[in-house]
């Protein structure tokens, strides 16, 4: 993710601080400032605000580690100013396994938990504290009721919280995966509109949980119908067979008059027979900005990129397009360009496959076949 640094390594898993979360901590310090004007109240927020974080890095971890197990590696660790964001490789297909995933984070909480009120408890430092007076309360008391909180809060059915997760499993014991994401996804969108609504009326900060969960859902439920129609289709049969390539020489200009004649917005940058970069249409802009249409597309283009085989699940480059955070994926047969596989052709692909699914079609319908061959037309000047 962008703009985020990078803090530690645990098991081969980054773990990041996006540079937003600097946010939680100023205000942190400011509130103990407002409160009594004195550094040491300031410096007991921020520290408390830090050792919270860190039970969230080691929530995310419960997560991570859990997944783990079942041979399914995380990414990277992030942590936000609304939590912390382990970012899996995949999710388990097995439904228990899933909910191990999903009640690993939260078990973290619990045992962390259990053990500051042990400790609070043996040592006598246990106070019963009032709705009024929760601050007042020792730091590692406040640290022991955060956390039991954080279980109860991520344990709302509200998908993809760990508790919708932790749903969704429990429904894919008993339906398909897709009615279960489908279901576990609106009964947490109906939990994102009542974290907006009390948001609205009391804590503005649901109002961005209730923006998270509610996007969050949308994007799995999509992610789910794309996994069940997509099934084994190969990339070669939703690909972009006619579009425009580039070359690193090439002027700028010639991407303008591509993208005026058509709907093409990202071009692939083709040396010989390879795929060296890709021009996007904001680094198009950008480049036109910045050195006019007569700068070379070699000084605008990326040369980072993803691609996809054209052999390739949809579902496998579908995932992958989620993930990179692009538009475009060039698709390569045997290391040539052999097409495009684009967000908006995903999208069209899947509404035709949805279609031809649809209850009134009769079952006998045959699915498009395969090509047997490549027919790919990528103009040149």
């Amino acid at each position: 993710m962008k703009w985020s640094l990078k803090i530690g390594e645990v098991r081969g898993i980054g773990i990041y601080v996006h540079a937003t979360f600097l946010l939680i901590v100023v205000w942190a310090g400011f509130s103990g400032w407002s409160q009594t004007q004195t550094a040491a109240a300031v410096a007991d927020n921020v520290a408390f605000i830090l050792a919270l974080f860190a039970c969230i890095v080691l929530h995310e971890l419960g997560h991570a580690l859990t997944a783990l197990r079942f041979g399914i590696r995380t990414k990277d660790i992030t942590l936000l100013p609304i939590g912390g964001i382990a970012r899996l490789e995949r999710m388990p297909k097995e439904p228990l396994q899933e909910l191990a995933v999903a009640l690993g984070g939260p078990a973290v909480n619990v045992v962390i938990a259990a053990v500051l009120g042990a400790i609070l408890v043996a040592t006598g430092s246990w106070t019963e504290p009032s709705a009024t007076a929760v601050m007042q309360i020792g730091f590692l008391e406040r640290l022991a009721i955060v956390n039991g909180f954080l279980v109860l809060f991520n344990m709302l059915p509200a998908f993809p919280m760990d508790g919708g997760r932790a749903l969704r499993a429990l429904l894919a014991t008993r339906m398909g995966a897709l009615r279960a994401t489908q279901t576990a996804a609106s009964i947490g969108q109906v939990m994102a509109l009542l974290f907006g609504f009390l948001g609205l009326f009391s804590n503005p900060f649901l109002v961005l949980i209730a923006l998270f969960v509610w996007m969050g859902a949308a994007q799995e439920a999509a992610m789910a119908q794309a996994e069940a129609l997509f099934g084994n289709i190969p990339v070669g049969r939703a690909m972009v067979r006619e579009f425009h390539v580039l070359a690193p020489q090439d002027r700028l200009a010639q991407a303008v008059q591509y993208s005026l004649a058509g709907s093409q917005h990202d071009f692939p940058v083709v040396e010989g027979s390879s795929v060296v970069g890709v021009l996007t249409q904001g680094e198009l802009i950008k480049g036109l900005a910045d050195g006019g249409s007569d700068s070379l597309v070699s000084e605008a283009m990326h040369t980072e990129f993803a691609t996809a085989e054209w052999s390739m699940t949809l579902e496998e480059a579908f995932k992958r397009l989620q993930t990179c955070q692009c538009r475009t994926l060039p698709v390569l047969h045997d290391g040539v360009l052999a097409g495009l596989l684009t967000r908006d052709n995903v999208q069209a692909f899947l509404n035709i496959q949805a279609a031809l699914s649809a209850p009134h079609r009769a079952d006998h319908t045959p699915p498009a076949q395969r090509p047997s061959s490549l027919p790919t037309s990528a103009s040149r000047p």
